[in-house]
């Protein structure tokens, strides 16, 4: 029983931290859920299934009663009375209530385009703070290391000072570099409580543990992290490969590939169907009133009953239509001048990240090659500083070289990741 009760108290303890977000997905949703823009789209949509029913009515307005009455009490008072009831309803001019229909759709579809673009725009700043925060792990990471090595170094130089084998001025800059690297290890850190700040401001939970690059967009975001390597290898593959092509040929995006140009289509569409409601309603709508009479000429007469129609038609105003007509044709105009901005802006943007993606891919392989080399030299430097064939100074310099080109592999492995995720980002995928 106490296994068992132990084993319930670690499920409970763990319970918590199942709840922090592993991947960006899960990221993306719990940003979404304290996004201040994300709480009000509920009320658009019931805003836009509301116009769609009144739309869909039959009378374009609600109906209106009237009760009026006339005596002759302040006058000759024989008694007259009169009574009058009437109903009032509007009713639709020819083309209006399709055209209405039409808007409603396109304002339900532009609010469902605006919550996917305002998720995308969620995404990119969740990566931005995703890539943020390895790249601030990774600095803590080497500046560890650097503190560390440095630490013991001073302590190594320290002893062979007191024994005479080093001249005081080398425990000086033994010294220094430790200083050096705690100073930055400080830096580092507080950059690293930054990154963290604002990711717990995006999603109000701490940082994942692991922070795995983004596959390829058309991959699936499942990748375990065996497959990391292959979905590394198989991106700069895919990027060396298509870089001519790239050259050639423009990105080209589709209202359905990306959310953002989705959104501009759908306010094009709100446009033109506001445009196409103005030419049908030139006019008030008319309306069909029943009216019912009763009415008594004296007291010594009988009350008499009758029954009527009215029928109200307002004319057009020409000069309210034209300034209607011209206000929407301008909003049409500038709705297609965006959405032909957008389609432009957004297919550069992918380019140029396709771009940045492809070069990040090669430096990798340059920086790699300078870390070998700068491990070589640094070997080879601590080997003769050991047996007193080189001083102090150039093993600093060696180690510091050697340092830079393990930062700049780690920054730059980083940098390609996240080229991938701003790839992803100019092609409207979500994570």
């Amino acid at each position: 029983m106490r296994w068992l009760a132990a084993g319930a108290l670690a499920s409970l303890a763990a319970l918590p931290l199942q709840l922090h977000a592993q991947t960006l997905a899960q990221a993306l949703d719990q940003a979404w859920a304290r996004a201040p823009q994300a709480n009000a789209f509920a009320a658009r949509a019931a805003e836009a299934e509301a116009r769609a029913e009144v739309a869909s009515g039959a009378l374009p307005l609600p109906p209106s009663v009237s009760l009026s009455s006339l005596n002759d009490k302040l006058g000759s008072d024989q008694g007259r009375q009169e009574w009058e009831l009437e109903l009032a309803l509007p009713l639709w001019l020819p083309g209006q209530r399709s055209a209405r229909e039409g808007e409603a759709q396109s304002i339900a579809a532009e609010v469902a385009a605006r919550r996917r673009a305002l998720r995308l725009q969620l995404a990119g700043e969740l990566r931005d703070a995703w890539w943020a925060l390895a790249a601030t792990r990774a600095a803590v990471s080497l500046a560890e290391r650097r503190a560390n090595t440095a630490a013991a170094l001073e302590a190594e130089v320290q002893r062979r000072v007191k024994a005479g084998d080093l001249a005081r001025v080398d425990g000086n800059l033994a010294q220094g570099e430790r200083l050096a690297a705690q100073a930055e290890l400080i830096e580092a850190t507080g950059a690293l409580r930054t990154a963290e700040q604002v990711w717990r401001h995006l999603t109000g939970n701490p940082p994942p543990a692991n922070l795995a690059p983004e596959p390829p967009a058309g991959l699936t975001a499942t990748a375990t992290e065996a497959e990391t390597a292959a979905l590394r290898s198989a991106a700069a593959t895919t990027a060396t490969a298509t870089a001519s092509e790239r050259r050639t040929a423009p990105v080209v995006l589709t209202p359905e590939d990306h959310p953002a140009l989705a959104s501009a289509l759908a306010a094009t569409r709100v446009a033109q169907a506001k445009l196409v409601v103005a030419d049908a309603t030139r006019r008030d709508a008319p309306e069909l009133a029943l009216r019912y009479f009763r009415e008594r000429a004296t007291y010594n007469d009988s009350q008499t009953n009758a029954i009527g129609i009215k029928l109200t038609v307002p004319f057009s105003s020409g000069a309210r239509t034209r300034q209607e007509s011209a206000a929407l044709q301008a909003e049409v105009a500038q709705a297609d001048g965006e959405l032909a901005q957008a389609r432009l802006g957004l297919a550069l943007d992918a380019e140029r990240a396709g771009l940045a993606l492809e070069a990040a891919r090669r430096q990798i392989g340059l920086a790699r090659e300078r870390r070998a080399l700068g491990a070589d030299t640094l070997r080879l430097v601590e080997k003769a500083f050991a047996l007193g064939e080189s001083g102090l100074p150039a093993l600093l310099l060696a180690r510091a070289a050697a340092y830079e080109s393990e930062a700049a592999l780690a920054r730059q492995q980083i940098a390609a990741d996240a080229a991938q995720s701003r790839l992803n980002q100019a092609l409207g995928v979500l994570p």
